[in-house]
């Protein structure tokens, strides 16, 4: 009996490969699936089942794909809204073998309605559960977010919560294998790790201390989530099933010459890191560091998008590819062979973003200048744990629609908790026109260790 964990990174997703003798099955399997068959050939089983724990929001499934590639089938939950063309639905104490490892169908709504979680068995060893698939039920620290139907708030909260008595009914001794780990849109308080068992959750994960189901529902209301546009397009994806990507993924390189040849008609994403991006970049380019494209590219992307990528080179152009694929972005038409030395060199024109500190920005405070915008872009937790005296608050994901309510005559400086995000948002006010924009670099974490003031905001 064997269970392999495939991270994926950027998503921080969590699928397995599991299976005993020569029959395997793939649970919660990513769009770019050619890993789990060539897994499955060097232990020397072939797949013959997909499981996947809910209709996912944050990715796209490979399960059709896989299914495609080995002949497997695709195994989903009831009550998914609407038809999952690809899957049959299996439910509460279906089970299936493989081998001496036996796995059992658990209904588990509440992060959705077609909430799935898989308890396995090993025969050789008892009845008691050696492990369970939650999905985005139960994670590692956390347990799933319940705000994909606001106008039941309350009810899914509650089904969350017995979904969760199921679960750990299941003992002590059972190991937890989440869909993701920390770094997910999908929680917010994950332990920065992949293990666990149900006996130290039971012990240490903060909301599983809540014991009575109304604190429970309340705690879950009292939570802020965002929902990136994109999430819409995850869903429908995953009903209707998406298609295959090639398994090598490098955009074609394109010259100076190629590169202003399409740009017009494209959106350039600079997928380098943000020191790079603010010391010079490409004029209206949007700054979507390759380890963010994950959590941010959905929203300011469209599904129909033609992108063209500045990246530091091929490697850099493959991943950043590959990370917009398994988010539904394939319409790329190539990357900047030269980045931006090769690009100057040319007599092309680029722009540079400037950066201040803490002193200049504690400066700009005291003086209370009249054309000047503190932007604080961080999300509505993290504010609330506290704001510079002053500051104007937009999350990141939602300057795109708040800027008519902007000046552009104004001087914005721009800040999260250490610079990344604030630099995407910089490249956002710069490509609709804002020209008097710079960076706070070290945000608030610099601001803290400064000593400088912190407020609630109003």
């Amino acid at each position: 009996m064997f269970v392999e964990r495939i991270k994926t990174e950027g998503l921080a997703q969590l699928s397995y490969l599991i299976g005993d003798g020569s029959e395997a099955a793939v649970i919660d399997p990513r769009r770019d699936c050619e890993i789990y068959a060539n897994k499955a050939r060097e232990r020397g089983c072939r797949i013959t089942h997909i499981f996947e724990t809910h209709r996912n929001e944050d990715l796209i499934s490979g399960a059709p794909i896989l299914a495609a590639m080995t002949g497997a089938a695709v195994h989903h939950g009831p009550h998914a809204a609407g038809e999952v063309v690809y899957a049959d639905t299996v439910c509460e104490g279906d089970g299936f073998t493989f081998g001496n490892l036996r796995l059992k169908v658990l209904e588990t709504p509440g992060h959705t309605d077609d909430s799935l979680s898989f308890a396995i068995y090993d025969d050789n060893y008892g009845d008691q559960a050696v492990g369970v698939f939650t999905g985005d039920a139960l994670f590692v620290g956390d347990v799933g977010r319940t705000d994909f139907y606001p106008e039941r708030a309350e009810e899914v909260a509650g089904k969350l919560f017995d979904s969760l008595q199921k679960i750990m009914a299941l003992g002590d001794q059972t190991n937890l294998y989440p869909a993701h780990g920390a770094g997910s849109v999908c929680g917010d308080k994950m332990a920065d790790r992949d293990f666990s068992t149900l006996g130290y959750e039971r012990c240490n994960n903060p909301m599983l201390q809540i014991e009575q189901r109304e604190k429970f529902v309340q705690a879950k209301l009292d939570e802020h989530h965002n929902q990136p546009p994109y999430f819409r397009v995850m869903e429908r994806l995953n009903l209707e099933g998406a298609s295959a990507i090639a398994p090598l993924m490098t955009p074609q390189a394109l010259d100076v010459s190629e590169f202003e040849a399409v740009a017009g008609n494209a959106v350039l994403v600079d997928v380098r890191g943000i020191a790079a991006y603010l010391g010079a970049h490409v004029p209206d380019s949007l700054a979507l560091p390759v380890d963010m494209i994950a959590a941010f590219a959905g929203w300011y992307l469209q599904e129909d998008d033609s992108l063209v990528l500045i990246a530091d080179g091929a490697a850099q152009a493959e991943t950043a590819a590959r990370h917009l694929a398994r988010i539904g972005y394939d319409n790329i038409h190539g990357y900047l062979i030269t980045a931006m030395p090769g690009w100057a060199s040319r007599g092309r024109a680029f722009r540079s973003v400037p950066v201040i500190d803490a002193a200049k920005v504690q400066k700009r405070v005291s003086t209370q200048r009249q054309d000047w915008t503190l932007l604080d872009v961080r999300d509505r937790g993290e504010v609330g744990e506290g704001i510079v005296a002053g500051a104007e608050t937009i999350y990141v994901g939602k300057l795109p629609e708040k800027l008519d309510g902007l000046a552009k005559d104004r001087h914005y400086t721009v800040m999260c908790a250490s610079g990344a995000r604030a630099t995407i948002a910089a490249s956002v006010l710069l490509r609709a026109g804002f020209d008097n924009v710079d960076v706070f670099l070290g945000s608030m974490g610099a601001w803290r260790a400064a000593g400088g003031e912190v407020v609630k905001p109003s």
